[in-house]
């Protein structure tokens, strides 16, 4: 059975093995997963910091802390120091008024009597009582026109419209204007004159077909009388399952 079961040609490109980055080696560097055939260098790491409560309350100063200058191993300088004091506001003195801040004028003179003055006093508060109507909302009725019930008025007339039955400009006959009428042409009565008439546009028989000029040619791509050198190209890409083709040679 097995012999008779077709056999699959084997494919030299498809026995391919993992290339170099496929294989996973131990490291040799670190310290746990280091290679064990190789030899091992001493490592070293930083401790942990102490949760110890006696160092989160040490609140010495460092050796960069600030030491003032004024003080020495026995204590405060005792030399004196001076400073200068900012300048002290001038005291509010007695102001006395210009000559021209005076206004003579707005002074009435003594002795005599002053004229009578007069204010606009501020809008009283609207009442229910005070609903009086303004001049303005009267409605007097108009002196023009015929609708006066209490006064005599004159003739009044009015214009009507234009009518189209019976007016000055009906048409009763309905008979055609002038300009209806189609006039007679004068060949029909009278000798006929000589007509002319305009005929297309003709051309010349020729060639119509485009001709190239002299710049259209390019005479230095000619090669055909000329010596060439040999020239190369680039095949197209096989697959690299396709089997050569091996001719038989006699």
């Amino acid at each position: 059975m097995s012999d008779e079961e077709k056999k699959v040609p084997i494919i030299a490109a498809r026995e391919r093995g993992p290339g170099p980055g496929r294989y996973g080696l131990p490291a040799t560097t670190g310290y746990t997963t280091h290679d064990p055939t190789k030899k091992k260098a001493p490592a070293y790491s930083f401790g942990a910091r102490l949760e110890n409560t006696m160092f989160k309350k040490d609140c010495s100063p460092g050796p960069g802390y600030f030491i003032d200058s004024r003080i020495n191993r026995t204590g405060r300088d005792g030399t004196p120091s001076y400073s200068i004091l900012g300048r002290q506001q001038d005291p509010k003195a007695v102001q006395t008024p210009a000559p021209g801040a005076y206004s003579p004028e707005k002074v009435h003179p003594q002795g005599e009597r002053h004229a009578p003055a007069y204010s606009m006093a501020m809008r009283t508060r609207y009442r229910k009582r005070d609903s009086t109507p303004a001049p303005n909302v009267y409605t007097i009725p108009t002196f023009l026109g015929s609708r006066i019930p209490t006064k005599m008025n004159s003739a009044s007339f009015s214009m009507t419209g234009r009518s189209k039955t019976g007016g000055f400009s009906e048409d009763l006959a309905r008979a055609p204007g002038p300009g209806a009428y189609q006039h007679v042409r004068p060949d029909v009565t009278k000798r006929k004159a000589p007509g002319y008439s305009m005929l297309g546009r003709s051309y010349m028989p020729g060639d119509s077909t485009m001709k190239p000029g002299p710049g259209a040619y390019s005479p230095e791509m000619v090669l055909v009388n000329k010596q060439r050198l040999p020239s190369y190209s680039l095949g197209i890409r096989h697959s690299e399952y396709i089997t050569p083709l091996i001719v038989e040679v006699e």
